[in-house]
């Protein structure tokens, strides 16, 4: 019997420090709502990184659930496990506003253990605007950056250029232009020849079918191998 009483404790004890992964909803604690994955870590005081996604358009509003509806979250729900603290906002409308981002993320880091060396941003489509415009303002906090079928301002190119940047476009993209993708990477290359840009233009991909490379491992292998 004691056995049994000191295994329970065992078994207790591991729970409590290895929680499983968990998804909540955090709500009036900063401007943008967002989605909150505490990872299952192996170690108490292991430092996990942190995976910033920013949606589209379509998945803007007042209710959170739909920022499950593609993405990041919806890989998580058909079964992909990330190893981080995985955040993903939602604006009511409008456009990613890189300041209310950072608000996000400094709530996180400050309330959760995070690794302040490894912050990764992704977004499609508009989240892939709102990806270069935070990565343009605040290149110091990102370690790398995954842009898929959106765009940004050549004006950030010098800043964009500072951090690992994954630029990903369909060639049948007829929603946002390829070229918006192109502009950006150009401005990137113009400002430093050797940074570590690619611009990846996928062959038939539409704006709706690039988002099969959030179900992929391409781009977590990718983002996660890089330490500021």
């Amino acid at each position: 019997m004691k056995k049994l009483i000191v295994l329970f404790l065992v078994f207790a004890f591991s729970f409590q420090q290895n929680p499983e992964e968990k998804l909540q909803a955090i709500t009036g604690k900063t401007t943008y709502p967002f989605w909150l994955q505490i990872p299952k870590m192996e170690k108490p005081d292991e430092k996990p990184p942190v995976l910033i996604f920013l949606h589209g358009k379509s998945l803007s509003g007042t209710d959170l659930n739909k920022v499950k509806r593609y993405g990041v979250l919806r890989a998580m729900e058909k079964g992909r496990k990330i190893n981080a603290v995985v955040i993903a906002p939602q604006i009511a409308s409008g456009n990613w506003n890189p300041d209310k981002v950072l608000e996000v993320l400094d709530y996180v880091q400050k309330n959760y253990q995070t690794d302040l060396k490894r912050v990764y941003v992704c977004g499609m489509s508009l989240g892939g605007y709102g990806t270069m415009h935070f990565v343009g303002k605040y290149p110091d906090r990102v370690a790398a950056a995954v842009a898929i079928c959106g765009g940004g301002n050549v004006s950030d190119g010098c800043n964009l250029a500072k951090v690992p940047m994954w630029i990903q476009h369909g060639d049948k993209d007829f929603i946002v232009k390829m070229s918006e993708s192109q502009k950006v990477y150009d401005a990137i290359k113009k400002c430093n020849p050797n940074a570590d840009a690619t611009l990846t233009i996928i062959k038939g991909g539409n704006h709706g079918s690039v988002e099969n490379l959030f179900h992929q491992n391409a781009m977590y292998d990718w983002m996660f191998k890089y330490v500021k």
